[in-house]
């Protein structure tokens, strides 16, 4: 019978996808539910065979509430997952991005359950805009519901572009970098480096899902615009990588700036198709399962108009929401965390 260890890069990649860093509401991934993400993989890459000890039906990694519940017992981690690593090329880096974005979920199930509603000295003044409009009960209960929603969402906007980004570019075997240490460099403010959402060799990505006629401000917009002539400027070739066509005139202007540059643009299908190219057959299928048919599914299926939505605290503080007829129960925890969902988190460096 043969005997798997794992490499020391693959120890360091492992320790690397457990992490969580220092942030209050992060879940560490324990053995076991390693151990799970490892059984997806084997599912996901048609291992079965050759790793027989993978119950057949594993629950679904989306379709599973509470996130927290995924966990697979009785099969010791780092032995499996040293098999795993040894039969298929790349399921290492597959198995880290599946990681990366079970932390995320994780971490975000910690927010709904934790985050606090907030005070009135938060919400109170905003109600002289619209007081009169209801009577003070509904109107009070209406500025705490639209503040702790609008925190939950920009906490949610704050996690996904920690978590978007880097996948694509790992999953391409390129890497995100910061603009601290970035080799594509500003032509016109004195050198000071930029942030690009992938590297790879010589060619710097630019990632988004869609660019619409609602795009950013005129100075944001103008940084959009010089990326490309940055990236020349610095020797490398731009890239530009839109998931959905959806045409409009934002787009049309980005993408001539990358062509007039003499950069390369994928909008759509190319996209995904070009993506899936520089992945690989392993971690194209990765791309396929976690990142395009879930955006293709929100995207097709995005509703007008919009279905009716009602929010409640049930019993013990705990929240329901009903949309359209399906209903979401968020169990909230005992000790919260009234943290500032405005400022900057604490673990932003991991």
């Amino acid at each position: 019978m043969a005997t798997y260890k794992l490499t020391l890069a693959q120890k360091t990649l492992i320790e690397k996808a457990r992490n969580v860093g220092s942030s209050e509401m992060a879940v560490p991934l324990s053995a076991e539910v390693c151990a799970y993400l490892c059984g997806v993989v084997v599912r996901d890459l048609n291992l079965g065979s050759a790793i027989p000890e993978i119950p057949q039906h594993l629950p679904a990694f989306f379709e599973t509430w509470p996130v927290s519940s995924l966990a697979l017992t009785g099969i010791p981690f780092e032995e499996l997952a040293a098999k795993v690593f040894a039969l298929k090329p790349d399921s290492d880096t597959y198995f880290s991005c599946l990681a990366t974005l079970h932390k995320s979920r994780l971490k975000y199930e910690q927010i709904l359950q934790r985050q606090a509603f907030p005070t009135f000295d938060q919400v109170g003044p905003r109600g002289l805009l619209q007081f009169g409009s209801l009577p003070p009960p509904a109107l009070t209960g209406m500025l705490y519901w639209r503040k702790w929603l609008y925190d939950l969402d920009n906490r949610a906007a704050q996690e996904t572009g920690y978590l978007f980004e880097p996948i694509l570019a790992h999953a391409i075997g390129g890497t995100p970098v910061s603009a601290s240490r970035s080799p594509v460099k500003r032509h016109d403010d004195r050198g000071r480096g930029r942030q690009v959402d992938c590297v790879k060799q010589k060619l710097a990505y630019e990632f988004k899902i869609r660019v619409t006629i609602a795009a950013s401000g005129q100075g944001r917009w103008r940084e959009e615009l010089q990326f490309p002539l940055d990236c020349v400027g610095s020797g490398f070739t731009p890239v530009l990588v839109v998931l959905d066509p959806t045409p409009s005139p934002k787009l049309t202007d980005l993408v001539k700036a990358f062509h007039d540059a003499g950069g390369q643009t994928f909008v759509g299908d190319s996209a995904w198709q070009h993506l899936e190219s520089q992945a690989g057959p392993v971690m194209g299928v990765f791309l396929e399962r976690y990142v395009r048919q879930p955006l293709t599914a929100l995207l097709d299926d995005a509703p007008e108009p919009l279905p009716p939505m009602t929010v409640r605290m049930a019993d013990g503080g705990n929240v329901e929401f009903e949309v359209g007829g399906s209903r979401l129960r968020i169990g909230r925890a005992a000790e919260l965390v009234d943290a500032d969902p405005e400022a900057i988190p604490d673990d932003v460096s991991d």
